[in-house]
């Protein structure tokens, strides 16, 4: 097996672009939309407290994803003998089309979450890596 550089910059800065669309997506663009689709109250939000260790959690899994999604982008570009942008692209694309879609397609089929939500939440996760996919592919 041939190792592999790895910019973890890129890997740091792919994570914190899809924190920032979270707080985008979830905030300012869809916010009112997912917690109605959600059934939350705004006025009534609940316990803030933890916000801190959720935010820190959730980024080391967007960490995770960046530095799993630029493994799959490295050794897809070593099969065809080049990386670049559309590379990337694809990789993000795939990887949404192979385990994100299928994992939450539940939310629908056994939690009764209804479609319009799924499209919601599995819009930000294409939308994440296919920038993260660029960012990743672009900056090696």
């Amino acid at each position: 097996m041939q190792a592999i550089d790895i910019n973890y910059l890129a890997v740091v800065v792919a994570a914190v672009v899809q924190m920032v669309l979270g707080y985008l997506w979830y905030g300012p663009l869809f916010g009112k939309k997912w917690m109605a689709l959600m059934d939350i109250d705004p006025n009534n939000m609940g316990d803030k407290s933890g916000m801190g260790k959720r935010y820190a959690l959730m980024f080391i899994g967007s960490l995770i994803m960046s530095w799993v999604l630029v493994y799959a982008i490295t050794y897809a570009g070593l099969t065809i003998g080049t990386i670049g942008v559309t590379l990337g692209l694809l990789i993000g694309l795939m990887n949404w089309l192979g385990f994100i879609a299928p994992v939450t397609l539940g939310s629908v089929l056994w939690e009764n979450k209804s479609w319009k939500l799924w499209w919601l939440n599995n819009g930000y996760y294409i939308v994440s890596l296919l920038l993260m996919g660029a960012i990743l592919a672009a900056w090696r």
